[in-house]
């Protein structure tokens, strides 16, 4: 489903088809920082950072309601007494929402529900200042005034913890919604990519475990579940894995969790193959203290060094393209066949980091790591949780899916990606130098940055807002200068399939003053191998 919809405070509405989220509680990070992940993924999507500024709402005040997909309005609902400012998915208390859609059963889609799944993520940050709370305002609301949307995994986190809920509707009419939230053990990391991954869970742990009254019932009356309470299973009744739900997705969690721990055991579920009964755990506990930056490289994950990797066929092309184009399954010949779909994508709208952080001041702690394009293709910049100014490259004027702009970073992005996605193996260095170069820098700077902003927060949290705002504004407009750069840059070096000489970053000139004779690179060999392969001696060279 296309994106329809920018809404008033430009957060793009988009059917979410190949989304990624990444968890790690605080016991399990380098720095005690609670952190998620979000790849916001369609075809063809657009997507600006979005702002809802903090409010005060008379009594009486209603709020409309318009379908994050599809732009249809199903309603309206009270308006909160007050809500918070929300920066991107996160808000000024730190809180962090993304999610991934699993679909699961048709007939539990409710089309008479005001809540849709996009809607409910941004009024939820409007108002919650914990995780808990977000879990108690989303069910709350969805159990009020139903929920319209198939069925979906969204993270919850804030700086203390990290949960995990899957909800459905409860078919047309219902005005409700069946759910289940589970608590991420601190020292654990957990993921979700388009399939639902909570199956048994403790009902007698109220204190870890979060569930609408009538999960259990709702199934036995559909005729979905005739076992005893403690067996039930919540993708077993409502969105049980078939084959694609473990290739393209539970997949894209193995590798996940392939970087902390052997996950060979699991390989042959998430493989698909075969009535394989063991599912992978909800979460792992890794073999070593994860940092903001070990996520951002997994959200770059194309299944490197797996029986998934895509470096072994010709599908990507002369230069290796770890990329594959869409859709997921093509026929020959009245047979069937798939792409593998890694954590990185082409597709990929935004994609961020969330870092939250307890023992900071909120205003400091809260931090998202933001890029506008596929994780892989992007350097993540800081945006922090108390910024109400958006970055212009974020947020331009009369740019959208159709319509470029170079001040803007999703189409400079994209720009730049589009030159190396076909060339890969040749371009892509170059755009790996520019973007870690950027990032580290970033990371390099932001505790001296936070040293100062906490500084002016003893003065006073709204100078050390406002610096930390005009910090994000330059580290995104300076990305965008520096990409806008890497673009014309890979124009002349890498024109017509060579490559440009240069020195210290300079192109060469020979003595008479042109530019220095390029280098013709040919094929890669193992693309030498597979050409040579399928076609015999037809080039084969005469023997003089």
């Amino acid at each position: 489903m296309r994106k329809l919809l920018i809404s008033l405070f430009s957060c793009v509405a988009v059917h979410a088809a190949a989304c990624t989220n990444f968890i790690v509680g605080k016991g399990a990070s380098t720095d005690g920082s609670v952190i998620c992940t979000y790849n916001a993924d369609d075809y063809g999507m657009f997507q600006n950072l979005c702002h809802y500024p903090a409010a005060k709402h008379a009594p009486g005040t209603m709020r409309q309601v318009y379908d994050w997909d599809t732009n249809k309005y199903h309603g309206q609902i009270p308006e909160a007494p007050e809500t918070y400012n929300v920066i991107g998915n996160i808000n000024e208390y730190q809180v962090t929402i993304g999610e991934t859609t699993y679909g699961g059963r048709e007939e539990m889609v409710d089309s008479t529900g005001i809540l849709d799944y996009g809607s409910l993520i941004y009024i939820a940050l409007q108002r919650s200042k914990t995780a808990r709370e977000a879990i108690s305002v989303m069910t709350t609301l969805v159990e009020t005034y139903g929920y319209n949307s198939e069925g979906e995994t969204f993270t919850i986190c804030d700086p203390n913890e990290a949960w995990i809920m899957e909800m459905m509707g409860k078919g047309p009419g219902s005005k409700s919604a069946v759910w289940v939230a589970m608590r991420i053990p601190d020292n654990a990391i957990c993921a979700h990519a388009n399939q639902s991954r909570i199956t048994k869970f403790n009902m007698k742990d109220k204190k870890n475990v979060l569930y609408s009254k009538d999960v259990v019932k709702y199934a036995r009356q559909m005729g979905w579940f005739t076992g005893k309470d403690v067996d039930f299973s919540w993708n077993e009744a409502y969105a049980k894995p078939d084959f694609s739900g473990r290739r393209y997705c539970e997949a894209r969690v193995w590798s996940f969790f392939n970087h902390f721990v052997n996950m060979d055991r699991y390989l042959p579920y998430a493989m698909g193959k075969g009535d394989y009964d063991e599912p992978m755990p909800l979460w792992i506990f890794p073999n070593k203290k994860v940092s903001v930056q070990d996520i951002a490289e997994c959200m770059r994950d194309h299944y490197e060094g797996t029986p998934f990797a895509l470096d072994s066929d010709i599908g990507g092309g002369i230069w290796e393209m770890p990329y594959r184009p869409t859709p997921l399954t093509f026929e020959l010949d009245g047979k069937k066949y798939f792409n593998e779909r890694p954590t990185s994508t082409q597709q990929t709208g935004f994609s961020y980091v969330s870092q939250m952080r307890s023992w900071l001041p909120r205003e400091i702690g809260g931090v998202i790591w933001w890029g506008n394009d596929d994780g892989n293709m992007v350097a993540y910049t800081p945006i922090y949780c108390s910024m109400t100014v958006r970055p212009e490259c974020f947020n331009t004027p009369g740019a959208d899916e159709i319509t470029f702009s170079d001040k803007n970073a999703f189409w400079v992005c994209n720009w730049v990606s589009n030159m190396v996605y076909p060339r890969y193996s040749l371009l892509f260095p170059s755009l790996k130098e520019v973007r870690d170069s950027l990032e580290n820098s970033y990371f390099a700077a932001q505790a001296g940055i936070e040293e100062k902003a906490m500084k002016l927060y003893e003065e006073s949290p709204a100078k050390a807002a406002s610096f930390l705002n005009d910090y994000s504004v330059e580290k995104a407009q300076q990305m965008l200068a520096r990409w806008k750069q890497l673009a014309t840059y890979l124009i002349v070096k890498y024109n017509d399939m060579i490559i440009h000489p240069e020195e210290n970053g300079i192109f060469t000139r020979d003595q008479y003053g042109l530019g220095t004779r390029p280098k013709r690179p040919g094929y890669p060999d193992r693309f030498k191998r597979a050409l040579i392969k399928q076609t015999g001696d037809k080039f084969e060279y005469p023997a003089e």
